[in-house]
């Protein structure tokens, strides 16, 4: 822990100076990082590997944003300062999370009223409804939902998991009464992201609710329906959707239009060869070859410079950001705090498998950006709430001196 927060620390430190930002922010935020492990109630212990990994991985990209675009990094620091003070603001509330429990049907009331908004003021981004602008600030309403989702899931699962888990499959009116909010909730977010055309957020959404429903109560009937309603659903998108068909289409075969279309994803295939096992060294790689590479493809950027080996470690700290989560949960007492650290965690373990596959061309890339280290407020935002809710849930009292 204490490596990862040093290692963070002194790479806010080497961030770009500007003469809009005073040279004193990188090293306030790096103490600030420093100090946010240490805020936590005094009478209790909890995983401070999770801030801290944290921290390390949102330096790394900071770094990373800096050598593509230095003018996106001094929007990118101004995010990483905002996000931590925001983090550590909410430690108190997160505290008590339990209480969040008593509000689920406000968590789904929030997630469809950002999409309506997203629908009726949000832009278009390369095809995709994901935008909303408020004055001189964009945000992305899909990074705060994928959070309300889980707040509502986890609340509803852990009042109703058991009756969900002794229904029978065929026990339609019994399936439909307990099941019913449990769809329509779900269903809604689904049906309105692939209207959007952000079927990206959509698969995320899809493999944290089977994630979640699973683990409350493994019935597979439930798993297969739900996944075959949105494989439909994915199916007439993708041959309605010309913004879908034309993501599909460079998929499978990006060299079809190498100067248009395929272009960004077979230099991003070319930027991943080139950097090999070793990388070609900071500074060294073309992104500029690559038009979105700050967002969509910042993980071959990040592959040609450090290589297979740099890319696999980077994979190595999200792996044990997401096995921590995961550990959080499995510890929990009661069925609620279980339910919320496993959706957190799916949410992020899922997010990083979609886009660095996406990038790795095993599957078509979307929108999804990769946690921490791509550029984007609003992502960063709501990462860090993320990490600083699991960290909370960890939260375990201490033995009183002298017990034992």
């Amino acid at each position: 822990m204490v490596v990862a927060l040093a290692i963070g620390a002194f790479t806010l430190g080497l961030a770009p100076r500007s003469a809009m930002l005073p040279e004193w922010l990188p090293l306030a935020i790096g103490l600030v990082a420093l100090a946010w492990p240490a805020l936590r109630p005094a009478d209790v212990t909890r995983d401070d590997t999770l801030p801290a990994l944290a921290v390390l991985l949102s330096s790394i990209g900071l770094a990373v944003v800096a050598r593509l675009n230095p003018e996106l990094a001094q929007k990118q620091i101004v995010w990483l300062a905002f996000s931590l003070i925001l983090a550590i603001a909410a430690g108190p509330a997160f505290t008590r999370f339990r209480v969040l429990a008593a509000y689920k049907y406000v968590w789904i009331l929030c997630t469809i009223a950002l999409f309506i908004a997203l629908a009726l003021f949000g832009h278009e981004v390369n095809g995709a409804r994901l935008w909303i602008s408020v004055g001189p600030i964009q945000f992305e309403p899909v990074e705060v939902i994928k959070l309300l989702v889980v707040l509502f899931m986890a609340s509803y699962l852990a009042d109703t998991a058991d009756v969900i888990a002794r229904t029978r499959p065929w026990s339609l009116r019994a399936n439909a009464k307990y099941l019913g909010p449990l769809f329509l909730g779900w269903g809604v977010s689904m049906g309105i992201l692939v209207l959007q055309r952000d079927i990206g957020m959509a698969s995320l959404l899809l493999a944290t609710f089977v994630a979640m429903l699973y683990v409350a109560t493994r019935r597979v009937d439930l798993i297969v329906g739900a996944t075959t309603v949105f494989g439909l659903a994915a199916w007439w998108a993708a041959t309605h959707y010309a913004y879908v068909e034309r993501r599909i289409a460079v998929w499978k075969d990006p060299f079809h239009d190498p100067l248009g279309a395929g272009y960004q994803a077979l230099q991003s295939l070319f930027a991943l060869a080139n950097g090999g096992l070793f990388g070609a060294g900071y500074g060294l790689g073309r992104p500029d070859y690559i038009p979105s590479v700050a967002t969509d493809y910042i993980y071959a950027a990040f592959g040609e410079e450090w290589g297979a080996l740099g890319s696999l470690a980077l994979l190595g700290v999200y792996l044990a950001v997401v096995l921590r989560a995961l550990r959080v949960a499995a510890r929990q007492p009661d069925l609620y705090a279980k339910l919320l650290a496993t959706g957190l965690a799916a949410v992020l373990g899922f997010q990083i498998l979609i886009i660095v596959g996406g990038v790795l061309h095993m599957f078509p890339l979307t929108g999804i950006t990769l946690p921490f280290i791509s550029y984007g407020g609003s992502s960063l935002v709501t990462n860090f709430l993320l990490v600083a809710l699991v960290w909370a849930i960890s939260s375990e009292r201490k033995a009183p001196p002298g017990a034992g």
